[in-house]
């Protein structure tokens, strides 16, 4: 009947017995009293049949820097407040009970004295008394082993639910930007220039005589006349060509999932003609 910790047992009991929690840290109190005695350290587990035994408790302040084992059958586990409840533990039974130091010193001599401190006082010890110390059997006693016998005992049904959420990622980035490319352009203008042209010709009249008086030479008279041409004025001006807009625009979808979920259902199993109320008629 050697005894294990919880966690060389049941390496992941986090995950396997207490959904995710740990039964270490958790507070210990007297039942009816509601005085805080301590803490749980540890779990002790049957090596043969894997079921809880003792819970190893820190008594803190209550008596003070001492370890002691309680037998599972003596305590109340309630998950709702978080608590597990000594049933009937008196701080003379603290006193009395031998201080646990070390797994290994466990022996049946060492359990017999725990179970001593805990069975009533008018209990016959011979009926215990094992005529081989290797046959002594946990189920002997189920007032001090048997917590599935306890009155007031939760048991948590759980369920599995497909949880759907959303992650916002990010998938890529766009960059709208503005270049500068050059091109040489063409443009023609047609321009105009003005010239002169002197004709000299001969009249019809050549030769004839001119009437005295008619004529007066007159020295350094001229005909003058503007002359104009027209010069390329080629320029760059800036016109507004195009506008660009840029925005987002979001594409919805609905991605499908399946999964096979577990639930727990209660079964009940009874003996004889017991009275058993259950409103779900599970």
């Amino acid at each position: 009947m050697a005894l294990l910790k919880i966690e060389n047992y049941y390496p992941n009991y986090r995950e396997e017995l207490f959904d995710g929690d740990d039964i270490k840290g958790v507070d210990v109190y007297a039942d009816g009293t509601d005085d805080k005695i301590g803490s749980v350290t540890d779990v002790l587990v049957d090596e043969d049949s894997g079921r809880f035994r003792y819970f190893v408790i820190d008594t803190g302040f209550w008596v003070f820097g001492k370890k002691v084992l309680l037998p599972v059958g003596r305590s109340r586990i309630d998950e709702n407040d978080e608590r597990i409840y000594a049933i009937g533990l008196t701080k003379q039974q603290v006193e009395n009970l031998a201080e646990f130091n070390d797994l290994e010193r466990i022996d049946y001599d060492y359990e017999d004295r725990v179970r001593g401190v805990y069975r009533p006082q008018d209990t016959d010890r011979s009926d215990y008394v094992a005529d081989d110390r290797n046959s002594y059997n946990y189920e002997q006693e189920p007032n001090l082993y048997g917590i599935n016998e306890q009155d007031h005992q939760s048991i948590r049904l759980y369920e599995e639910r497909l949880i759907a959420n959303k992650a916002r990622r990010k998938v890529g980035e766009v960059a709208v930007g503005k270049r500068v490319e050059t091109e040489t352009a063409k443009v023609s203008v047609p321009i105009e220039k003005e010239r002169v042209i002197v004709e000299r010709t001969t009249p019809a009249d050549v030769g004839t005589p001119v009437t005295p008086g008619q004529v007066d030479f007159r020295e350094g008279e001229m005909a003058r006349m503007d002359i104009y041409e027209e010069t390329p004025d080629i320029r760059k001006e800036a016109f507004v060509r195009e506008q660009v807009t840029v925005r987002k625009e979001i594409d919805r979808d609905t991605v499908d999932a399946q999964e096979t979920i577990r639930r727990e259902e209660l079964d009940i199993d009874t003996q004889g003609n017991p009275v058993v109320r259950n409103p779900r008629n599970i």
